[in-house]
């Protein structure tokens, strides 16, 4: 089996590198990641400069640009033969509601359905990143079950695992993205030469977290797994559109 890993937080990241080691028993593992945290990248392509490939001591590559980059390079022209599955992550914090819509981690899943092959996101739910071995194992079983009992159609998921240690997880959920708050505002700062500079404030809170959403899940201690798909269309909006046109 070849599968292919990449992420968002960099190729030197912990959670890579215990996916890597995790997944290496079930294939042939090539990782290609960015060389630094794009974090927050979403699904952008690095269109206005050539990209460099570079290999690190312990065989991972790294790619100057964006999650998305790292897996089109990688399928479109450094692999011989396409990988039969991509996994992204494990990203270090959580991937849920809207933060699917930023999420470099799940952009990198999400090239790889594009370009045709199966792929998962895996975040490990937290920033204290204190059990990636869970993560790691919740995605190796999802690797296995896809190696046993291929999926009848091509699939996107997002997963997003508590972070506890395994024994303390509560079984698995499928679930729809929740929804969170709107965003806090920017804090606005001076830096050392007196210019106005703008952080982009912290997410806002779970507003939709009821029972069937991934916030619920993962606070229940469940592995959250959501379906995604790609289709921005807005069907129930098709008919408006059209009548709202000709008037």
């Amino acid at each position: 089996m070849r599968i292919l890993i990449s992420n968002d937080d960099g190729y030197f990241s912990p959670g890579i590198a215990i996916l890597a080691e995790t997944l290496a028993a079930l294939g042939d593992v090539t990782v290609v990641a960015p060389e630094r945290d794009r974090s927050g990248a979403s699904n952008s392509l690095t269109l206005d400069r050539p990209l460099i490939l570079r290999r690190a001591a312990n065989g991972f590559r790294f790619v100057n640009g964006t999650p998305t980059d790292c897996v089109h390079l990688a399928v479109t022209g450094l692999l011989e033969e396409q990988p039969d599955i991509v996994v992204s992550g494990i990203n270090f914090g959580a991937n849920m509601g809207d933060d699917t819509i930023y999420s470099g981690t799940v952009a990198a899943a999400m090239e790889g359905h594009l370009l045709g092959i199966p792929a998962i996101a895996v975040s490990l739910a937290s920033k204290e990143g204190a059990n990636f071995p869970a993560a790691a194992r919740v995605a190796r079983e999802l690797v296995e079950r896809y190696v046993r009992t291929p999926p009848p159609q091509p699939m996107l998921l997002n997963v997003n695992v508590p972070d506890v240690p395994y024994e303390a997880l509560q079984g698995i959920e499928v679930t729809r993205l929740g929804k969170r708050h709107r965003a806090e505002g920017v804090v606005k700062a001076k830096n050392p030469r007196n210019q106005t500079v703008y952080w982009i404030g912290s997410a806002g809170g779970a507003q939709d977290a009821g029972p069937g959403t991934d916030f619920h899940a993962v606070a229940s201690n469940r592995v959250s797994i959501t379906p995604l798909q790609i289709d921005l269309t807005h069907p129930q909006q098709i008919d408006v559109v059209r009548a709202w046109m000709a008037e």
